[in-house]
């Protein structure tokens, strides 16, 4: 007989008193509490690479570029996240007596990962839509030359755009920003 684990379920409150203390991040799912795996040197390198194509882009606008670390609060599910890069319209709205958790992105993208991608393109996503400031999901294969692009056209209707040549330029709707695959894929190796 195999024993039954148990699943503790937590507050927002005390995910967040955890969270605070914590020397690793976690994600807060429907009162579950998820530790976030290390990323691989791909999935870094392309959130480096994106995070310094938006700022350099959007230097003297009224825009904020946060990647990995910088929290979001998804207030009609309670949940927590870290999305790999976010672009925020300043003034930064934050939760609520909080310091140090954001409400308003405008952009989320995510690298996605073999343990992570569905949950990205499916409820992660879902959660995202319900946020009313979010306009645009990018998500980029570390694996493969590919990148999605939902872009927000009027309330609950999306544009779904697909990029996998490394030619292709990906324009941003949300913000004024262009970028090159080639750019964005720049020292990556993709296995056989």
């Amino acid at each position: 007989m195999i024993a039954q684990v148990e699943t503790k379920t937590y507050t927002a409150e005390e995910y967040l008193e955890l969270e605070i203390n914590s020397p690793d991040r976690h994600e807060f799912i429907n009162g579950e509490i998820v530790l976030m795996a290390g990323g691989t040197p791909d999935h870094n390198e392309i959130t480096s690479i994106l995070n310094a194509i938006l700022r350099v882009s959007l230097k003297g606008k009224p825009y904020s570029i946060f990647a990995s670390d910088q929290r979001v609060w998804v207030p009609h599910l309670n949940n927590y996240t870290y999305p790999d890069v976010m672009v925020v319209a300043r003034p930064i709205e934050l939760q609520s007596g909080r310091t140090d958790t954001i409400t308003n992105p405008l952009l989320i993208a995510e690298v996605l990962s073999k343990g992570t991608k569905a949950y990205d393109r499916d409820e992660k996503f879902a959660a995202y839509r319900s946020i009313p400031s979010f306009q645009e999901y990018l998500l980029i294969d570390q694996y493969r030359l590919q990148v999605e692009q939902y872009s927000k056209t009027e309330a609950n209707k999306w544009i779904f755009s697909e990029y996998s040549c490394m030619g292709d330029r990906l324009s941003l709707k949300s913000v004024a920003v262009e970028i090159s695959l080639a750019d964005l894929y720049e020292n990556i190796e993709f296995g056989e």
